[in-house]
């Protein structure tokens, strides 16, 4: 016989809350940030907690009186015990520091009731023949995520967060006023930007053919020489990747590598860069059309076994959307969840961009803002916005052949502005403006 199992619940611990209440209604201000209405599993409490919170609003004093009141006003009183039932809730009054303990007891107890029913969803949801088995996972870990998401303290008294930030400011000063962050790799990105910040999610955008991926790559090469950064490509495959950091290291053409017509010399410089490349401290994930959440998922993996510092995603556009109306609102979901990410993991996130085909239509092809494809929550959610621009790409007679313009769109916490990059197409590279002067 199938042994029946009650769902975790304490109707003491609930009326016991809700008695220290309505004797004093401070201690609503105790639970507030812990539950809400739903956690309460016996409906008759979740009635009454309900109606604290609106007398709460109203600045309306919560007693015996005008807590049956309100309750009569909607027809209630009588499902949630009476007056009887409520004068007997009171006779247990917590001490203010008892309470909060008691709210996590019915925040515990909320948890596992709804993960039992994410888990009774799962095992139905697994025998429906309609339903794949990634978008059941992605379901399942955008509800378990919802469970974890807010539940830490970031209520913090002013001295502390002065300490932090002197602190903070000491290391800038001792840093001779530097970069504050981890280096792009590029002098003038570095002065710009003071390097890349935790917490931070930069959107690199760019037209076709203007070279983001190429210049993520290089920025990945170069932080993974000491950090640890995971590159998810959503478009290329792993060995496409390798193939561009191969002729970017080796100095070897690209079109070279592709097509493996190579010299004996060429052969040695790219034996020579594997080695170097394979000792970065960077892992690539192709798998195509993750969700956030996926993501989100592995990044903590990874953060747990060996740290992670940056993360790329190339690109936005081709991450799965969670099944919204629009794809803009998909887009601006994703571009939101990026943003988590980086709060959450204390990690830097760098996503690619494609941008409308405006910049095609003007006289000056040079991107905007405005031209964020699909979505103006991307502009709204990043924290750096730099655009790519190679003005030979449209003009042959151009003065600045072999120069990229890195143009800074964006920057919550600095100048905006125009930086100017080589460009070596044939290695698969930027570089430093110098490299160009330098004869490399």
């Amino acid at each position: 016989m199938k042994e029946f199992k009650l769902l975790p619940c304490s109707y003491e611990v609930e009326a016991t809350i809700l008695g220290s209440i309505l004797s004093d209604s401070k201690f609503l201000n105790d639970v507030l940030e812990i539950i809400d209405t739903n956690d309460f599993y016996k409906e008759s409490h979740k009635i009454i907690y309900s109606i604290f919170l609106d007398l709460f609003s109203q600045n309306i004093k919560i007693d015996l009186i005008t807590v049956a009141e309100a309750l009569r006003k909607i027809d209630s009183l009588k499902q949630c015990g009476g007056i009887t039932y409520l004068s007997q809730m009171t006779e247990s009054v917590l001490r203010t520091n008892d309470i909060k303990a008691y709210a996590e007891i019915i925040k515990e107890k909320s948890n596992k009731r709804k993960i039992i029913k994410i888990a009774n969803e799962l095992l139905e949801k697994g025998y429906n023949a309609k339903l794949n088995s990634k978008e059941i996972i992605s379901d399942v870990e955008e509800n378990l995520c919802s469970l974890v998401l807010n539940t830490e303290d970031r209520m913090c008294n002013i001295d502390l967060v002065m300490d932090t930030t002197l602190r903070l400011l000491e290391n800038n000063y001792k840093n001779g006023g530097g970069i504050t962050g981890t280096s792009y790799g590029f002098n003038e990105i570095d002065r710009v930007t003071s390097g890349l910040q935790k917490q931070d999610l930069i959107i690199i955008a760019a037209r076709p053919s203007m070279g983001k991926t190429t210049l993520a790559v290089n920025i990945g090469n170069y932080v993974a020489k000491t950090k640890q950064v995971a590159i998810f490509s959503l478009e290329m495959s792993k060995e496409q990747l390798v193939q561009k950091k191969l002729s970017a290291t080796a100095l070897v053409e690209y079109e070279k590598i592709r097509s493996g017509k190579l010299d004996g010399k060429e052969w040695d410089k790219i034996a020579s860069a594997s080695g170097h490349i394979a000792s970065l401290k960077l892992r690539i994930d192709d798998t195509a059309a993750q969700s956030v959440n996926i993501v989100k998922a592995k990044c903590k993996k990874l953060k747990a076994q060996s740290g992670l510092d940056l993360i790329i995603i190339d690109y936005l556009q081709l991450m799965q959307g969670n099944g919204e109306k629009n794809r803009e609102q998909e887009i601006s979901t994703i571009s939101r969840g990026l943003k988590a990410i980086a709060k959450e993991l204390n990690i830097t996130v760098i996503a690619l961009s494609q941008l409308s085909r405006a910049p095609e239509q003007r006289s000056d092809h040079r991107p905007m803002l405005s031209d964020l494809r699909e979505s103006g929550s991307i502009e709204q959610d990043a924290d750096v916005v730099m655009f790519l621009y190679r003005d030979e790409y449209y003009n042959n007679e151009t003065e600045d052949k072999n120069i990229a313009e890195c143009i800074i769109g964006k920057q919550r916490n600095g100048r905006v502005g125009t930086i100017k990059l080589a460009w070596l197409g044939q290695y698969q590279m930027f570089a430093n403006l110098d490299v160009i002067h330098s004869g490399r």
